[in-house]
């Protein structure tokens, strides 16, 4: 599976991206996110198991960066973090 198909069923993306620009649509949602959908969001990271207390540390330290590019840093690891985990037990 691949890390666009994972991030294509919480979001409406292009299936044809590059990883740049897949992390610059992920910016963009996460920032749409933020300023007008706060449950959706929270929803979203929790499907995604991604570890609140540290993405909160991370919020707290991401000197320079947007909370949106933190937070879509945080979720795009955690879903290639599945996908390592898939393929090692899928074997």
């Amino acid at each position: 599976m691949s890390l666009i198909k994972i991030i294509s069923k919480d979001f409406d993306i292009n299936e044809n991206l590059t990883d740049n620009q897949l992390r610059e649509a992920m910016i963009d949602a996460f920032a749409y996110l933020v300023d007008n959908d706060f449950p959706k969001l929270i929803q979203i990271l929790y499907k995604a198991d991604v570890d609140q207390y540290k993405l909160k540390e991370l919020l707290e330290t991401a000197e320079g960066r947007s909370s949106a590019e933190v937070i879509a840093d945080a979720y795009m690891e955690r879903q290639m973090a599945k996908i390592e985990t898939w393929k090692k037990y899928s074997k």
